[in-house]
């Protein structure tokens, strides 16, 4: 570490770091798992996550524990107005972090929900980035958010976080750790595909319709990369995507195969491993193709998440409008203009000059 922290204690003997979501924000955050091990070898290290993400740090080579925080259950028991059982929740909970000991615990989503585990965990010192929801009542310290300026990087707030607290920033790049068996469930899916000799990994699924790129031009693309290279491409993404996914295998073809809905997130990676190239839209997945440092390309419109992707090898694909970015408030009429404006033509050429990912 170049200086010590201004708020760490100087040798603290438990951390954790919470940042419970999203797929994407969590790839984001993942250097400051290998950041905190550099700058504190012997503090046991914990990371408190949500179900659907925390499988990404399931490998991490820098953390001692992982531990899920039952989101979905809580926010189930709040709708439901069960208000004594989820009182009773937070009590276990907050037994079981205080049971823990840590002594320092950091906040690295800046809301009130991720600040309330920090609070709960009875950390002497609990740290957090800034924010209009009142967290800052739950914490001991708040860092102020990154520079404007510096927002163009991939992962920008939580290299800020870093500098900030003084931790060491060599190496400061995103990271997913796969085991054995998600390599072995990832051949076995893309040779019931007929992808075992490659492929390209197609990422086409958001939450959000502004994000999504068109139908008929991922099945287009599917059918111009097997024509240039004659390989398949496979669909990545989640149950919700199923029927989605079978529409642009359908569209394409056969020129495409989905398997939507058929991985875990790291059985997902390691597909994302063994591809040619990645082509994205603004999901984790896509995010996940340069954590795991696959030529990548994204395709940005309604969000501008960054424009820096830190790698030769991957690049942001954005065509900026007066509206744009939207974010989840877009005045198109359903048009989504900002992603119509990127062509096949244009993601064709830019594959093939990505480092690595052309032919």
């Amino acid at each position: 570490m170049e200086q010590p922290s201004p708020v760490i204690p100087a040798a603290p003997e438990r951390i954790l770091l919470v940042r419970l979501s999203a797929i994407g924000d969590v790839l984001f955050a993942s250097p400051l798992a290998a950041a905190f091990r550099r700058a504190y070898p012997n503090a046991y290290l914990a990371w408190l996550a949500e179900p659907g993400c925390a499988p990404l740090l399931r490998h991490h080579p820098h953390l001692d524990e992982v531990i899920e925080w039952p989101a979905p259950a809580l926010r189930a028991l709040w709708r439901e107005r069960r208000l004594p059982a989820l009182a009773a929740a937070l009590y276990r909970l907050r037994r079981d972090l205080r049971a823990r000991r840590f002594d320092v615990a950091v906040d690295l989503q800046g809301l009130l929900k991720s600040a309330l585990p920090v609070w709960l965990s009875a950390a002497p010192t609990r740290i957090g980035l800034s924010s209009r929801e009142g967290s800052r009542f739950l914490l001991t310290e708040v860092l102020p958010r990154e520079p404007a300026a510096e927002r163009a990087r991939i992962g920008s707030e939580y290299l800020h976080v870093a500098r900030t607290l003084g931790l060491p920033l060599d190496g400061f790049e995103m990271a997913v750790h796969l085991g054995p068996e998600e390599g072995a469930a990832a051949d076995d899916l893309l040779a019931a595909a007929g992808a075992a000799d490659g492929c390209f990994a197609l990422c086409p699924f958001t939450t959000r319709p502004q994000k999504h790129w068109l139908v008929a031009r991922w099945a287009e693309l599917a059918l111009r990369l097997r024509a240039a290279t004659g390989l398949p491409s496979v669909l990545l993404g989640g149950p919700d995507d199923v029927e989605a996914g079978t529409e642009i295998a359908q569209a394409s073809g056969g020129a495409a195969v989905s398997l939507a809905g058929r991985t875990g997130l790291l059985e997902a990676a390691a597909v994302i491993d063994r591809s040619r190239a990645v082509v994205a839209v603004d999901t984790g997945l896509g995010h996940m193709g340069i954590a795991r440092k696959r030529p990548t390309l994204l395709l940005f419109g309604s969000t501008l998440p960054y424009t820096d992707t830190a790698r030769p090898d991957a690049r942001v694909l954005y065509h900026a409008r007066d509206c744009s970015p939207c974010r989840r408030r877009p005045t198109c009429n359903g048009r989504f203009d900002c992603m119509r404006d990127i062509t096949v033509d244009e993601v064709m050429a830019a594959l093939r000059a990505l480092p690595g990912g052309g032919w």
